[in-house]
């Protein structure tokens, strides 16, 4: 019998009656009341088990054999003392659990930052470390030791035998021993897996993270290989382990949300009782009472709709359903199977989230009470999720931007103030466009009989639009500026559109995908970027599902023509999930996707080519280069709002003061458009003019005369070409090149800095 107790194994000699203690460590035990013999016949005998291929022992005239104790040779001395070895024999089941055991907590927690040595050589270390003498005394009763091989290695006793064990006959004993084979092939794949170390060093595989990108693995030697491979297997689990926790974890963080599925919102957490057995029910509820081993596979919802059917005792039954407990799960049960009618309706009907639900006001009508209960406290939760990351469902705002009021600037003749004035709704007689190789520019030379074109149009939605949702209310982020630039980059992208939709269906049909650049700051984003959503959420909703404004990667809305409602996803990999999804479901959509300071470049975003994309950027070739590079994007060049523009804009801010007060904003804006140029931001706002007219200043400073010279010409006119632009001192220009295709080119910011640029180099060059 085995017996573990507080470190100590304790073994009773059953026939004998002896007692036999094992200290764990590296001891010596004393068989307690053993008889005392002279030392050739106090020997334990030694048996090789083919069975269990291990050593066995057998003590005193019995002959009872017991397997070695974690490896030991079970040698008996004549005080009646067994000698304990360092370290177990592999194989050694008499021990295994509590091996097992110690196994488990020694075993390596390898990481991509182990090291490789230490990967390979686990384990290995004792070869080095073993005296001889102390493997003869663990092993042969210290028979062959010597003063002069007591503190030899056992790597070097293995390299040559005889020239430390005089007797041929011990040496024989020792060769054929396990013990000795275990330790001598141990040897040898110590040497076999430091050459492989080393020739891994000169190869520069320092860790585990070297050997995940190493492509010459083959050439390592299999052993070298199985080993590292099994430790990075090691650290694959782990980070598979860590990834479902953490996912797991981000799970329940995240709870409820829009993207939710009614199915889960209805079910969550609720036991489905009419899953439950009808004798189980009766065993916990019942004490029992009517439970029979027909019924045992019998469910408690096809019980309640014929329980005479299944208990044919009508006492008992009667008594049954007079309990409170089964009326209670009675109700209980119907309510589940009522539920799940709903949810397999609402299916049916496309409603299969909880933006679904919260939209859907028609379908809610036709569901059980307890159904909608479920779901409307579930899509009140959605609302205010828990994580700040989950989608959120922006209630109004599809509306508002879809419903944005329309109004107009006209120029006057003669009229005071401005000579603008604002009038309510579209114009009349907008813009018209002529084809340019494949692009179009404005028509100045065509006017049909009517009012002229406007100077500017006007959108204002009440909510704002998606550029300025995250900021606090603020009136004057109602408006979307749109001038005949603004426009142009529609009737280009309405093109695109009617060309997709014509031949929709054709396999190979890819839409076209743009790139839309233009001096930081004009508004791209607040006017081209939301007028091109105003007028895709107008597209025909059965060619074209979904609208998508990504800023950046980071946050996207997601505008659901079909329901009408917009919802906000923040994590690159979430919305382009989302995309994915969208699209596998046979949806049409359409990306806006604003490349911001720190977000994403759009090739890091894309989330399928056979969906139209316009890719809205600075001329900062970092932001757009691969992307355009790999879809072969058509640029579309957007110039920055001219004279006009800008006064069409003060006469629309000011449009409810009077003339004198129009004049005024008109003079000051016109003033710091001259110094700084015509960026709305920087002109219409005090503290954004001082600034950037200081950044200005700055970044002439900073320009080397000679960078000049290169760029700007005597008096400052011709511009120059730049793929980075100093974005302070210069705006884009759009331009054509040989075949048609529009190109942009840089000119001085301003007015008075290109008076400055030549004066300003050839001082400095005094």
């Amino acid at each position: 019998m085995w017996r573990c107790c507080f470190g100590r194994l304790h073994v009773v000699l059953l026939r004998r009656r002896w007692a036999l203690t094992v200290l764990p460590t590296d001891v010596a035990v004393r068989l307690h009341g053993a008889p005392t013999a002279p030392r050739c016949e106090c020997h334990a005998q030694r048996h090789w088990d083919c069975g269990t291929k291990q050593l066995r022992v057998s003590f005193g005239d019995s002959g009872t054999c017991w397997p070695q104790l974690g490896g030991a040779s079970g040698m008996l001395h004549c005080t009646g003392v067994v000698m304990a070895p360092r370290s177990g024999i592999p194989g050694d089941g008499s021990d295994a659990a509590a091996r097992r055991g110690v196994e488990e907590t020694r075993q390596p927690k390898w990481t991509l930052d182990s090291w490789r040595d230490k990967v390979l050589l686990e384990g290995k270390e004792r070869i080095t470390k073993m005296r001889l003498g102390d493997f003869l005394r663990n092993y042969f009763d210290g028979r062959g030791v010597e003063e002069f091989n007591e503190n030899v290695y056992m790597k070097e006793f293995l390299i040559s035998p005889d020239e430390f064990i005089q007797d041929e006959v011990l040496l024989r004993t020792i060769e054929a021993s396990p013990p000795y084979q275990e330790l001598k092939k141990e040897r040898e794949e110590f040497y076999v897996l430091s050459r492989a170390s080393h020739k891994l060093l000169h190869e520069g595989i320092i860790t585990l993270r070297h050997w995940r990108d190493f492509e010459r693995k083959d050439t390592v030697t299999p052993l070298a290989r199985a080993r590292i491979n099994t430790a990075y297997s090691h650290v694959l689990r782990g980070e598979r382990r860590e990834a479902k926790e953490r996912e797991r974890r981000e799970l329940q963080e995240l709870g409820i949300d829009v993207s939710t599925g009614i199915n889960y919102a209805v079910f969550k957490g609720r036991v489905h009782v009419d899953e439950m057995k009808l004798n189980d029910f009766l065993t916990m509820e019942l004490d029992g009472r009517g439970a029979l081993d027909a019924n045992r596979d019998v469910l408690l919802k096809e019980f309640f709709k014929n329980p005479k059917k299944y208990i044919c005792d009508a006492g008992v039954l009667n008594e049954m359903q007079a309990s409170d407990r089964y009326k209670r799960m009675k109700r209980t049960v119907q309510d589940g199977m009522d539920m799940e009618k709903d949810v397999r309706k609402l299916h049916k009907n496309g409603v299969d989230t909880l933006l679904n639900w919260l939209v859907a006001a028609g379908v809610k009508a036709s569901v059980h009470g307890v159904t909608k209960r479920f779901l409307d406290a579930a899509a009140e939760e959605a609302r205010n999720p828990k994580k700040s990351s989950a989608p959120r469902y922006l209630e109004g705002c599809y509306e508002s931007v879809y419903n944005a009021r329309w109004h107009h600037v006209v120029e006057v003749p003669g009229g005071e103030g401005t000579g603008m004035e604002v009038r309510e709704g579209k114009p009349p007689q907008p813009w018209t466009y002529r084809a340019v190789g494949e692009s179009l520019e404005k028509n100045d030379g065509v006017q049909q009989s009517g009012e002229a074109p406007p100077s500017l149009m006007v959108l204002t939605s009440d909510k704002g639009w998606p550029y300025t949702w995250k900021w606090k209310e603020n009136k004057s982020t109602r408006d979307c500026h749109v001038n005949c630039e603004v426009e142009r980059v529609w009737q280009i992208v309405k093109g695109d559109l009617t060309e997709w939709f014509s031949i929709h269906g054709e396999a190979d049909f890819e839409p076209k995908q743009r790139l839309l650049i233009g001096t930081p700051g004009i508004g791209k984003s607040m006017n081209a970027g939301s007028y091109l959503l105003y007028q895709l959420l107008h597209c025909d909703a059965k060619k074209l599902q979904v609208v998508a404004y990504s800023f950046g990667g980071s946050t996207m809305y997601v505008f659901d023509k079909a329901i009408k409602a917009v919802t906000r996803y923040v994590g690159g990999e979430a919305s382009q999930e989302f995309l994915c999804e969208l699209w596998q479901r046979g949806m049409n959509g359409y990306v806006i996707y604003d490349v911001t300071e720190k977000g994403k470049p759009a090739c890091c975003f894309a989330p399928t080519s056979q969906w139209g994309m316009i890719v809205v950027a600075s001329p900062n070739v970092r932001n757009y280069d691969n992307w355009e590079t790999q879809v072969r994007a058509e640029r579309i060049i957007m110039n920055c709002p001219d004279e006009m523009d800008v006064k069409a804009m003060c006469a629309w801010m000011k449009r409810d003061e009077t003339a004198e007060k129009q004049a005024e904003c008109w003079k000051e804006v016109k003033e710091r458009m001259d110094k700084v140029g015509p960026i709305p931001r920087h002109i219409f706002d005090a503290n954004e003019f001082i600034a950037h007219s200081a950044a200005i200043e700055d970044a002439l400073d900073g320009i080397k005369s000679r960078d000049g010279e290169k760029h700007f010409t005597h008096r400052g006119v011709r511009l120059w070409y730049s793929e980075n632009p100093s974005q302070k001192l210069v705006r884009v220009v759009r331009g054509r090149g040989e075949v048609g295709a529009e190109v942009f080119l840089n000119a001085p910011i301003s007015f008075c800095l290109g008076r400055r640029i030549p004066h300003y180099f050839g001082k400095r060059n005094e």
